[in-house]
């Protein structure tokens, strides 16, 4: 059992008092390292890590070896370049390595500090690019919390609220196999019936199709629940923005990095963007974003963006020995990813086939979520059971994360050793056990 101790304690009640926080999540965990598969905290506390620290330790906590000793060696050389106005090296070596994980025709990067940033770019660059005034997103949406990217965002009406106005974005409903916005007996059924919506309601009804500027979308959404929509609904939309004249984002924050078995998730969808977003894991644990367009599009007038620490030098050291990694063990990655993946659902589903609360299971790689509802048969969502088995885990030596209403992402590093694996799942499982008795749900 994890043990709470006065350090714990002190620093959580310091935190409260002097650092602004809106996110903090119910249980008491003070990080001080981390190892691998493990994280440890203030108290001497280990747990085996099913979060990557939101998806940025893909490939082990703190990193690899390689990553860390790349950092260390740049510090002692330069950690900032003033990237805005002189020129570097490793900026134009980490934007080609990145550039050979992309579609040909894609031939430039901008560089920024996170996934919120990298998306802030995007809808500038959309606008340079098109001149159009407009923006589509979808409900459940998560691209940032800065006033560009949050007027995208819809996973929460906290995450908006009092910061109104927001720029010009239209949102739409996502395809939902679980929670179909509209009524529909398959996932093909409901991807038609959301797509058909854009032209029915949107492009007949409020805004043209040639207004819109860009079409933001995540291949599966993060904070939205997990979401992973039918191959008909992404190319559907792929569709559409290709017939009007509509750049297409995709933002892989989250998703990328291999995290779905493949380094862009949306190549699970068959399609391609127009304009790709990256962050959390681009960095290898430090602050890093990317902006990757098409070379076609050509180049941005004199002045138009910048910022004083995107492409710093530190967080590059970092993401090139990322790329290197990534390059030198993708089919490793890309094994571990479906492997381990189907390790995972395969005990999913059968505390789907068991408990009550687990309404539905989903996920491609190690991009995976549980769903917990009061009953199968009416999906209201259960909150409480949900915050329950996640502070039990932790009692228990397990970090997760929740996402959406009430759902539970798994997303340990890509290189989580398999006995560590299964010995979290079967903490998990046990609280799930635990939940099911305690909220007389069976």
């Amino acid at each position: 059992m994890v043990v709470i101790n006065k350090k714990v304690k002190r620093i959580i009640e310091k935190d409260k008092r002097i650092i602004f926080t809106t996110t903090r999540e119910q249980y008491p965990f003070v990080v001080e390292s981390g190892e691998g598969d493990f994280a440890y905290d203030v108290a001497g506390n280990r747990f085996i890590d099913f979060t990557s620290f939101i998806s940025v330790y893909n490939f082990g906590v703190n990193g690899t070896k390689e990553v860390r000793n790349a950092v260390k060696a740049q510090v002692d050389k330069l950690m900032h370049a003033a990237f805005l106005d002189f020129h570097a090296e490793l900026p134009v070596i980490v934007a080609e390595k990145l550039l050979r994980f992309f579609p040909s025709g894609f031939g430039r990067v901008f560089f920024s500090n996170s996934g919120t940033e990298a998306n802030e770019d995007a809808i500038k660059l959309a606008r340079l690019f098109t001149s159009r005034p407009y923006f589509m997103s979808f409900y459940g949406a998560f691209h940032g919390r800065s006033l560009g990217s949050l007027a995208l965002t819809a996973s929460k009406a906290r995450h908006r609220k009092e910061f109104w106005p927001l720029p010009n974005v239209i949102h739409v409903p996502y395809a939902n196999p679980y929670r179909c916005p509209f009524k529909a007996d398959t996932p093909e059924e409901c991807a038609d019936a959301c797509l058909s919506y854009i032209d029915t309601y949107v492009f007949s009804k409020t805004t043209a199709a040639d207004e819109f500027a860009a079409i933001f979308i995540e291949p599966i959404q993060g904070e939205g629940g997990y979401v992973v929509p039918p191959k008909e609904f992404i190319q559907g939309i792929r569709k559409i923005a290709s017939d009007n004249g509509i750049i297409l984002v995709d933002d892989e924050v989250q998703a990328g990095m291999m995290r779905t078995g493949k380094f862009l998730a949306l190549d699970n969808f068959g399609v391609k963007a127009d304009i790709y977003t990256m962050a959390k894991a681009l960095g290898g644990g430090l602050p890093l974003g990317a902006t990757i367009a098409k070379r076609s599009f050509g180049d941005t007038p004199a002045g138009s963006h910048a910022g004083t620490f995107g492409g710093n030098l530190v967080s590059l050291a970092a993401s090139n020995a990322v790329l290197d990694y990534i390059a030198a063990h993708k089919k490793e990655l890309e094994n571990a990813a479906r492997t381990k993946g189907r390790l995972i659902m395969k005990r999913l589903e059968e505390l789907k086939s068991e408990y009550e609360i687990v309404g539905d299971v989903r996920g491609i790689g190690l991009m995976l979520a549980a769903e917990f509802v009061k009953s199968k048969e009416t999906k209201e969502p259960a909150p409480k059971v949900r915050d329950f088995i996640v502070q039990d885990c932790f009692e228990n030596g397990l970090l997760l994360l929740p996402a959406g209403d009430s759902v539970i992402r798994i997303i340990p590093p890509l290189t989580i050793n398999i006995d560590n694996l299964n010995a979290g799942l079967d903490i998990f499982a046990n609280a799930v056990k635990k939940a099911a008795t305690e909220f007389k749900i069976h």
